[in-house]
């Protein structure tokens, strides 16, 4: 099986790349990679009797930084997909190229998985007041057992993978509580993250004290903490 059939199959996660922009970062996927979107169907595969998602991303168990390639690998895929057990999926216009992104975030998922399953304490920050994202597209994904969909939301129900199933900033905020710009943005961003927003240009200084700014105010949490006031900086 050529890698780009192989793609075509089994094109999953394939790590957090940061790119956060526009007014507000808190909105945004930590991975937000536009129109990056894979044409796996998890909803199909999970849905079959004993298969989970260490079944195919069982090197995540053990992977300690975001460079780490998590996806199966072609044999794993191989193992169903033999053209008995399971159809070959050989068709030319099936494959589907994909590039792996940069990582420009440290994450390390042995040690979050060692955590168990951490929905019940994003359901709490939620039902508390204090998640720092919209909450809606989030909640209805917690009671879940499986601790992977507890940050890759959604992939039960998908026919497609892409930056809506990657974790929220608002996500890692709710333990990593501890905000102090631009000290700690590098404690988890590598100096390749592009994580100013889009709107903040080099007048921006000016623009924002402006009552006509029209300001996300609850989106600037995210980067400047919930306690930020105007004389924090000013």
């Amino acid at each position: 099986m050529s890698w780009t059939r192989f793609l075509a199959l089994v094109t999953l996660l394939a790590g957090p790349a940061l790119a956060l922009s526009q007014l507000s970062p808190a909105l945004r996927p930590i991975a937000e990679l536009s129109g990056l979107q894979s044409k796996f169907s998890h909803g199909r595969h999970l849905a079959l009797n004993g298969v989970g998602c260490e079944d195919c991303h069982y090197s995540a168990l053990s992977s300690q930084v975001a460079a780490d390639n998590n996806l199966p690998k072609p044999e794993t895929c191989l193992s169903c997909h033999d053209g008995l057990h399971a159809v070959k999926r050989d068709v030319p216009e099936a494959a589907y190229t994909f590039k792996s992104p940069a990582r420009t975030l440290r994450f390390d998922h042995q040690q979050h998985l060692a955590l168990g399953n951490v929905a019940p304490a994003l359901a709490a920050a939620i039902d508390g007041g204090k998640y720092l994202a919209p909450s809606e597209p989030v909640r209805k994904h917690l009671e879940a057992e499986n601790a992977c969909v507890a940050c890759h939301r959604g992939l039960a129900e998908s026919d497609a993978t892409g930056p809506a199933h990657y974790p929220y900033m608002a996500d890692c905020l709710v333990c990593h509580a501890t905000i102090d710009p631009p000290f700690s943005c590098a404690l988890c961003h590598t100096k390749e993250a592009k994580i100013k927003p889009a709107s903040h240009t080099p007048n921006y200084i000016d623009l924002h004290s402006s009552r006509n700014a029209k300001l996300d105010k609850p989106s600037c949490k995210i980067c400047h903490g919930v306690g930020f006031r105007c004389m924090g900086c000013h």
